[in-house]
């Protein structure tokens, strides 16, 4: 829990700047509303991606850790931040060159113009993303992630400064609408990741590890083996988030109003989602500590603990949902405005659904953070691959189009991909470290 509060911390703040620009995305129109969750979606998978390809550097440097080995942590870090390097420029190309894969998918060409100039603006912000992941996984593999929950609060007050000034012309600016709010995230991924360079490099706390020391020059073996453990990890969350990313293309077929509800039920989940993550990354960085120290049995617990927190939190969550869904769809739109009616009440029968979905998707973000710390990523991406794609996108598509459910089919579907993740994911880190015996003092 030392570990895990700040970067759950971290999470709902980084969450919070989602949730910020959904309001302002409203404010714009319903238009720009549908534009923004078609926008944000794709740059969210594309960062998602790149965010578990440089964050399992912290599996590493955590062992490193664990088995006393400062400057070798340091030399996974500068492997991180090589990392982010190589894949921020043709990732962010996909972003600026994206209206010809939209237009393919069926979207109506006024969502897809406008939802383009958001992410010209927010592929800007993709290098410093990375790499402010690469050093956030430095500073918790070695127990220090208070600084990212400052960073990441600081960065909520300006994003939402930032929003505003941009996106409806405050001050003197420009109003650059939908825009705005895409170059304001780029404004302040810049700004945390120059920020959290200076911190590491100028705490003596770090000097031990040379952080960032030799970075002109990597060590082609060990980048090698990042990439080889992470990108599994990498592709098995873009199964994840690729099925609500198709989802979320599905609705846009169906018209604005499912898409937008769509987007409204999809933050209120993904702030919730962000409790679970945080545990997720703790549970990645105790099990590897634990490995690198030899100590199996403390691995397992430290997995079983985490599992228990993530699901009974969402548990939680989903009651809570369940029993309140006009007031979560009230943040974001006026409930009293007729030309809201159809979108409300669709929101509210999603975050239903959602609700119902809560516990199983917190279990399965957890036991894949924990079979992380133990390096074991090839069997969970074939089990996301069998769980989203195989089932769960399917299913929502044939309960959505075919049955005629709309909306509710599709989120039908991502709760039984979730569930069999879920079910999989977990019972692997438990067949996995079922011999684990406590060490013997």
């Amino acid at each position: 829990m030392t570990l895990a509060l700040p970067l759950i911390g971290a999470q709902l703040a980084q969450a919070a700047t989602g949730f910020v620009d959904t309001l302002m995305m409203g404010r714009l129109g319903r238009e720009s509303l549908a534009s923004g969750a078609l926008g944000s979606l794709l740059f969210m998978e594309l960062l998602v991606v790149g965010t578990n390809l440089v964050a399992t550097s912290s599996s590493f440097i955590a062992e490193a850790y664990g088995a006393q080995q400062p400057e070798q942590a340091g030399r996974w870090l500068n492997q991180g931040v090589w990392l982010a390097m190589a894949i921020a420029l043709p990732l962010a190309l996909v972003m600026w060159n994206a209206q010809p894969w939209l237009q393919l998918l069926g979207q109506p060409p006024a969502i897809v113009a406008l939802a383009e100039t958001y992410l010209r603006a927010a592929s800007v912000a993709y290098l410093p993303a990375l790499i402010f992941v690469a050093l956030r996984s430095f500073v918790s593999a070695l127990f220090q992630p208070r600084i990212v929950v400052v960073l990441t609060l600081c960065g909520v007050v300006l994003n939402a400064i930032a929003n505003e000034v941009l996106a409806f012309g405050r001050w003197g600016f420009p109003a650059l609408g939908l825009a705005g709010i895409g170059w304001s995230t780029a404004f302040i991924y810049w700004t945390m990741a120059l920020v959290l360079v200076a911190y590491v490099l100028s705490q003596s706390q770090f000097a031990k590890y040379r952080p960032l020391q030799g970075l002109h020059r990597p060590h082609w073996a060990d980048l090698w083996e990042l990439v080889r453990v992470s990108l599994p990890v990498a592709v098995l969350s873009a199964f994840e988030t690729g099925a609500f990313a198709v989802t979320a293309i599905f609705a846009g077929q169906m018209g604005v109003v499912v898409l937008a509800a769509h987007q409204i039920a999809l933050q209120t989940v993904a702030v919730t989602f962000m409790v679970p993550l945080g545990i997720s990354q703790a549970a990645t960085v105790r099990v590897g500590q634990c490995s690198g120290q030899g100590d199996w049995h403390t691995a397992r617990l430290s997995g079983i603990i985490s599992l228990s927190l993530g699901g009974g939190f969402m548990g939680l969550m989903g009651l809570l949902i369940l029993l309140a869904p006009a007031q979560f769809v009230s943040i974001y739109v006026d409930l009293s405005d007729p030309a809201n009616g159809e979108v409300v009440a669709l929101a509210i029968t999603l975050l239903t659904v959602g609700a119902i979905f809560q516990v199983v998707d917190g279990l399965q973000v957890v036991a894949a953070g924990a079979l992380r710390g133990l390096k074991d990523t090839r069997i969970p991406m074939a089990i996301g691959l069998v769980a989203y794609w195989f089932v769960g996108v399917p299913s929502g598509y044939a309960a959505g189009f075919r049955l005629g459910l709309g909306g509710v089919g599709l989120w039908c579907g991502l709760a039984i991909g979730l569930a069999i993740a879920a079910v999989a994911l977990t019972w692997r880190f438990y067949r996995l470290t079922m011999a684990f015996k406590p060490v013997k003092s």
